[in-house]
């Protein structure tokens, strides 16, 4: 049992294991859907909406599966000024570590097979998270893959410093109402191939 699965309801999180199930296969259709423009799209989408600040840190993430390639919004990042790095396991219980990173820098398979940084790179508090879904909702609430390290990372993040929250999905992820239990933390803004919006009772 995963860590967010513990702290869930017995009942939740079994609606949330059909959920992840059924949106794995509604993201590898909506991918199709997309074409091969769409991590472009959300780039520019990205760039124009949030405007980030030269000198801001930005993290990533490098795709997995079906996920959204990130890496032309984190060239759009670099090429106005920011900084990026990229989230790093450290236990399964704990949250992530940031660490910088360019392209072209090199990277270690980590214990989950996901590859980050060394732990030679240092260690940042990014200002912007970019964070992969597996389905998203209008409230802002993303359905992740059940070990709570984006929740907790953010939880964290967001007791000591000003973070915003960006989810990365494609357009077709959109759900009407993701399962969401007392720990997940919502997303500031969400960024598909279609455009961003900030979702609804953010200003």
């Amino acid at each position: 049992m995963t860590e967010t699965a513990k702290n869930d309801s017995s009942d939740l999180a079994q609606i949330k294991v059909a959920a992840r199930k059924a949106a794995s296969a509604a993201r590898k259709t909506a991918k199709q859907a997309a074409g091969d423009k769409a991590s472009e799209s959300v780039a520019d989408a990205f760039v124009r909406s949030l405007k980030p600040a030269s000198g801001a840190i930005v993290s990533g993430f490098l795709p997995i599966g079906s996920e959204i390639d990130v890496l032309p919004l984190l060239e759009a990042a670099r090429g106005v000024g920011c900084k990026i790095c990229l989230p790093c396991v450290v236990t399964p219980a704990q949250p992530l570590v940031f660490r910088l990173w360019s392209p072209g820098d090199s990277l270690v398979t980590e214990a989950f097979g996901t590859k980050a940084p060394a732990d030679s790179a240092p260690a940042v508090a990014p200002d912007i998270l970019i964070v992969p879904m597996l389905a998203f909702d209008r409230a802002g609430y993303r359905l992740g893959y059940g070990g709570g390290f984006y929740d907790r990372s953010l939880e964290a993040l967001r007791r000591t410093k000003s973070v915003t929250a960006v989810g990365v999905a494609f357009a077709g992820q959109e759900v009407d109402i993701v399962p969401r239990g007392v720990y997940d933390q919502p997303l500031d803004w969400i960024v598909t191939e279609a455009g961003a919006f900030r979702p609804a009772g953010e200003e």
